[in-house]
């Protein structure tokens, strides 16, 4: 389960100069109609840009009672091969549409600005486009910073049409869903005032029954279901879809449970795009930002942890893909991306400046926006 940590001062690295993307403004109109952020926790770079790690495919780090089935299934001869098959969407339409950031290799840097390297302040940050120093822990604490889909919900324009479907019991509490006023689907307890999102009373049954495995952490495939039942019947213009069985599994140190959990998340996103795709209001206006609250530490043993002591989990990774968005695959040589940059990302897809509005919050990522 996610570890709870206690206060600490952010790392002195968080002012260095020259982690921001420059961005050039604002074109008066985006192509862009309906925007998704969708999120899996903990999800480490490595395995997105390199595939399955043969070191943790054993019993020894990885927990993995049939490693010749693993290998068979998600091991190739190269990095290239691996990660196409572990994450087909990914590699397969995001890379040949879109672009997808974080492979250091390449000179391609996103990474954690909060110095904490665990979860809420991470949420925190990529939601708000802020990395405050007073999110110290997991702690169900309503967030005191707006963050972007409850900014966006307060315009007329996008009022009634923001939803969020979410994994992890304390995202309620990160959105600060009863201050923000959009619909939220959860499993479990929300906070009071908080706006139910619709879902079928069989999912509500499912779901009751079926917290088995985390007492905080749904199975994803039920965050999944709500998420696309809502494309279906609130039509929504921008929605937040958290998953998190990544970091659970990874937590527990089985390393299958978490391939796999990696291999779903990726099946969503092909399955969501899909459906928006056919559906003629999203057709063709449909941006989706990808990304994770932090990264992991190194195989073979630090993998299944994260945390301000683990350097190599400040670093994540970040993909978008849609119709304003140049087509140039996975990113080499480009300035660093800080995750705080997310938030104002994913408003500027929509033709909005979260950044005008809240001043301390970082800007888009520019090379996500097509400037002619």
């Amino acid at each position: 389960m996610r570890p709870r940590f206690p206060s600490s001062p952010p790392l002195g690295w968080l002012f260095l100069v020259g982690w921001l993307t420059a961005f050039p403004g604002f074109a008066a109109e985006t192509k862009t109609r309906h925007v998704f952020l969708i999120t899996t926790d903990g999800l480490r770079q490595e395995e997105i840009f390199q595939g399955a790690e043969e070191l943790l495919i054993s019993k020894e780090f990885g927990n993995v009672g049939n490693t010749n089935a693993l290998k068979a299934e998600f091991l190739r001869p190269d990095a290239e091969a691996r990660r196409a098959a572990l994450f087909p969407f990914l590699w397969g339409t995001v890379a040949k549409q879109g672009q997808i950031f974080g492979n250091r290799a390449k000179g391609s840097e996103v990474r954690v600005s909060n110095g904490r390297n665990f979860s809420y302040p991470g949420y925190n940050e990529f939601l708000t486009g802020y990395a405050d120093p007073l999110v110290d822990s997991n702690d169900k604490k309503l967030n005191a910073n707006t963050n972007v889909f409850e900014w966006l919900n307060s315009k007329p324009d996008y009022r009634g049409r923001v939803a969020a479907a979410i994994n992890w019991d304390v995202l309620p509490w990160i959105l600060n869903a009863p201050r923000a006023g959009f619909p939220v689907w959860s499993g479990f307890d929300v906070p009071p005032g908080t706006q139910p999102l619709p879902v079928p009373d069989a999912l509500t049954e499912l779901v009751k029954h079926g917290r088995t495995v985390w007492s905080g952490v749904l199975l994803d495939t039920f965050v999944g279901f709500a998420a696309k039942h809502a494309v279906k019947t609130l039509k929504p213009r921008a929605m937040y879809v958290s998953y998190g069985e990544t970091d659970d599994w990874a937590h527990e140190g089985n390393y299958e449970r978490y391939l796999r959990a990696a291999h779903e998340f990726d099946l969503f996103l092909g399955d969501l795009w899909t459906l928006v795709q056919s559906m003629p209001e999203y057709r063709g206006t449909t941006s989706f930002v990808i990304t994770v609250d932090h990264g992991r530490g190194p195989a073979p043993i630090a993998w299944k942890s994260h945390g301000r002591e683990l350097v190599d989990s400040a670093y994540m990774w970040m993909a978008v893909i849609g119709p304003d968005t140049p087509a140039l695959g996975e990113r080499a040589q480009v300035p660093p991306i800080r995750q705080a940059q997310v938030a104002a990302t994913v408003a500027a897809l929509l033709g909005e400046d979260f950044t005008a509005a809240f001043p301390k919050s970082a800007p888009p990522v520019a090379e996500v926006l097509n400037s002619k």
